[in-house]
């Protein structure tokens, strides 16, 4: 058959337009007027990575060690990129050179067609689906708070299963090619959460069509496309096993890893539970999915003129400047979480379509959908669902790795649209009678129906929050009513939305109008339902010019420290473990991010803590007690910052230097013993070694010269009267870091709990530390050849379909 460019292409060509234009125009600042979003994330990462993209701008090396967070950790996790890797430049192809992070949505609405295709949706259909999966609120908020690569991994899930599809409905290069991207892509953002979910999904999917081909006695056809699946994520693997490899190791070493401590945990691997479950969705808020404020939105909601809120404030005299700053910041969300951005909503019109899609999906499709959405949501309830959520993060693999469970969510705003659509395209394949008349019914009567009742019982919810106790009497009973009133007018929205898509799908099976103008009209219902939302949350006023340069701008402080040219780490007192600013410039003590390394968090929290408390204490009254800070010292902290002023530094003279040689060594046995020691000794004259993971050592006595310093890296000159051990005030990490004491490979010991430690002999010795993980330079040629191996396997893949088509 030939290709017909009005029939097989042009619907699909005004598909990809009606997408970009959407995203062209929701994100305008940023397309027309080059401003960027102010994404609090996105520049704590920029202080984190500066020194690694600088030094790849400089060099034009890769940087896999960051000196400038947490004391040093490796860059697998702030920014890192493999020579001759071609995944960016396939983003930027696929999302037609808009800007990042915007074309993460662009893209997802892209796969979700693709994927809708794939289940021979019309295009009018997938059009719907596609912008309710990707301009959900859930993304939009997330991107407002810089959680970039988490969409894009997201937004990866239709194109991953649409390849799978296809693969199973005989088009297997093709469904191998798709697959394959779909997958390569997501393990390059390396949201590990993300990715377990999808695995989630995907084993849903199959079990569906295990069932089939078990039914059909064709076991042998889905072994087949089951092992040339399997080629495909093997290739997507290997295309990112430099990323994959490196990350892995790192985890074993970082908050991820066990504890190093004999604690109450006993060494247990993964979160605590408390952490892991903080962020669970109560079971009632669920229904934020049909009515979005229902629980009043996010944490700090804008409040509309003449609210209860505002009337009760200018009652009891409160001025106007701090009238708007609260009603511009209300709190009005009452759920069970610690806080939330805003509400999951995917559009009320898929929860009604998702109801007919119960009704009306073929019945495999609609066991697999319906099982994701309901294991989605169930995940997501988290610490309200003990019993099973205790049950999997106890003994499922790898799920106590994870936090934010709310974020389960996320496969129901993917299964909701995929099976809504699936059900309106059955609906419009078979004749209109009695009982689709009847279904119709039950499908509005449980959606635009249940968001009428909650629009007319709204008052007999509580609408207490904790955070009320901290309100005057007075403006509690303001707050409450308003978040009724919220509650109400949105249940009352999705109520006409429904109403209305219903009308039109009544229409259009009655004749009255075409399917096409009743799906281009739902798809401009549900767009106008969704913007409204989310333009409560990412408007024009997320976008500056130029953020960076506002937020990193170089304080009186910072100039002061920077006149200092010597080697060295700066703490800043300002929130140092939850930022990343000191890190743009300095060296810093602290740092932002999620996964830092295990031993350094455990040195935060059992003595740099405990030392900054007391030294804060003591210099409120005037002493400035250097001496007392025996981790920090041992970590070249030449500098405290207190603010941002000039006179806020205070350069410390007893920090230890880059390295040293102790007098005294103390031998431990355990880590308990060696971390509780630190604060008992004076880290430039003593030093602890566990005997039990490495040799005896002796003290000896020198001068030690920093002679070159950058990420990967460190060179020195050591003059010793007497060979002995050298502390070096930098973090022992073994998966990586390599010694050479004149020339020749020297062990690197552990010494002071998490700091590098070599021995050298009397006189004159040239040092080198490099930092050579095998997990990258062993790889980089592997993951190049996987994917020229999956960009041929597209191609060929292509080039068959339409050969096939022709």
């Amino acid at each position: 058959m030939q290709i017909n460019l009005k029939k097989d292409l042009l619907p699909h060509l005004i598909s990809i337009a009606v997408f970009y234009l959407i995203t062209l125009f929701y994100f305008s600042p940023a397309v027309f007027d080059g401003k960027i979003i102010f994404q609090n994330d996105i520049l704590q990462w920029e202080g984190g990575a500066k020194e690694i993209l600088d030094h790849r701008a400089q060099t034009g090396e890769e940087a896999l060690w960051s000196n400038s967070m947490f004391g040093g950790m490796p860059a697998y996790l702030l920014s890192f990129e493999i020579s001759g890797d071609i995944t960016n430049y396939i983003t930027k192809v696929f999302t037609l050179g808009l800007p990042h992070p915007i074309n993460s949505l662009f893209f997802g609405m892209v796969a979700m067609y693709i994927l809708l295709l794939s289940f021979k949706v019309r295009p009018e259909f997938a059009i719907i689906g596609s912008i309710a999966f990707s301009f959900n609120t859930f993304h939009i908020i997330s991107i407002d708070a810089g959680h970039n690569a988490k969409i894009w991994a997201i937004c990866l899930i239709p194109l991953i299963l649409a390849g799978i599809h296809m693969a199973f409905q005989q088009r297997k290069l093709l469904g191998l090619g798709v697959f394959t991207l779909g997958l390569l892509l997501q393990l390059k953002f390396n949201h590990i959460q993300i990715t377990y979910y999808t695995v989630i999904i995907v084993f849903i999917y199959l079990i569906t069509v295990v069932f089939e081909h078990a039914r059909s006695k064709n076991l042998k056809e889905f072994s087949k496309v089951a092992a040339i699946l399997l080629l495909g994520a093997f290739i997507a693997v290997g295309g990112n096993i430099s990323r994959f490899l490196s990350v892995y190791e790192y985890g074993q070493y970082s908050t991820r890893g066990p504890s190093n401590l004999n604690t109450s945990t006993d060494g247990a691997k993964g979160l605590d539970k408390d952490y892991a479950f903080n962020w669970s969705q109560g079971k009632a808020e669920t229904l934020t999915l049909l009515v979005p404020y229902f629980y009043g939105g996010g944490s700090s909601e804008a409040l509309g003129k003449d609210s209860k809120t505002e009337n009760a404030l200018r009652s009891n005299g409160v001025d106007n400047a701090q009238i708007r700053g609260f009603i511009q910041s209300a709190p009005t969300y009452w759920g069970d979480q610690p806080g939330t951005g805003g509400p999951i909503y995917g559009g009320a019109i898929m929860i009604f379509l998702f109801v007919l899609g119960l009704i009306y999906a073929p019945k495999g499709y609609r066991n697999a959908f319906l099982a994701m959405t309901l294991t989605s949501i169930l995940l997501a309830w988290g610490k309200n669902l003990e019993w099973l959520n205790y049950f999997l993060f106890d003994y499922l693999p790898g799920y106590n790795k994870f936090r934010a469970v709310s974020m389960a969510l996320c496969i129901a705003l993917f299964s909701i649209p995929v099976l809504g659509i699936l059900g309106l395209e059955q609906l419009f394949s078979q004749p209109f009678d009695k009982k689709t008349f009847k279904n119709l019914g039950i499908a509005l009567g449980s959606t635009a129906g249940l968001a009428l009742i909650f629009a007319l019982i709204a008052g007999i919810f509580g609408f207490r929050a904790p955070v009320d106790t901290n309100l005057p009497d007075w403006l509690i009973g303001a707050i409450q009513d308003d978040r009724k009133a919220l509650l109400r007018s949105s249940a009352l929205k999705s109520f006409a939305f429904i109403l209305l898509s219903a009308a039109l799908i009544w229409a259009a099976l009655k004749d009255k109008i075409s399917v096409q103008i009743a799906g281009i009209s739902m798809a401009a219902i549900l767009t106008l339902d969704l913007w409204l939302i989310n333009k409560r949350y990412l408007n024009a006023d997320s976008f500056e010019y130029n953020p960076s340069e506002q937020f990193f701008a170089a304080t009186p402080a910072d100039k002061k420290i920077l006149q200092d040219e010597d080697y060295f780490r700066v703490l800043n007192l300002g929130n140092p473990f939850n930022d990343a600013r000191t890190s743009y410039r300095f060296n810093s003590i602290g740092g932002y991010h999620g996964a830092k390394m295990r031993r350094y968090q455990e040195m935060i929290e059992n003595v740099i803590n405990p030392e900054i408390n007391q030294f804060i204490q003591k210099a409120q009254a005037g002493d400035f007690d250097f001496e007392s800070l025996h981790a920090l010292n041992m970590l070249n902290t030449k500098y405290v910052m207190a603010g941002q002023n000039e006179n806020a530094v205070f350069e410390n003279p007893l920090a230890n230097g880059y390295a040293w040689m102790p007098e005294f060594i103390r031998p431990v046995k355990t880590n308990n013993e060696e971390i509780m020691m630190i604060p008992e000794i004076n880290t430039l004259m003593e030093a602890t070694v566990n005997t039990d993971e490495f040799e005896n050592v002796t003290a000896g006595e020198g001068i030690i010269y920093l002679r070159h310093q950058s990420p990967n890296i460190m060179r020195y000159e050591v003059d010793a009267s007497k060979g002995g051990l050298v502390v070096f005030s930098e973090i022992y990490y073994p998966a990586g870091w390599k010694a050479f004491v004149n020339g020749e490979e020297s062990p690197i010991i552990r010494t002071n709990y998490l700091l590098r430690g070599l021995v050298v002999p009397s006189g004159q010795s040239n040092i080198e530390m490099r930092f050579e993980p095998d997990s990258y330079y062993k790889t980089k040629s592997i993951n190049v050849a996987a994917q020229y191996i999956w960009l041929l396997l597209f191609v060929v893949g292509i080039f068959v379909e339409i050969k096939n088509k022709n």
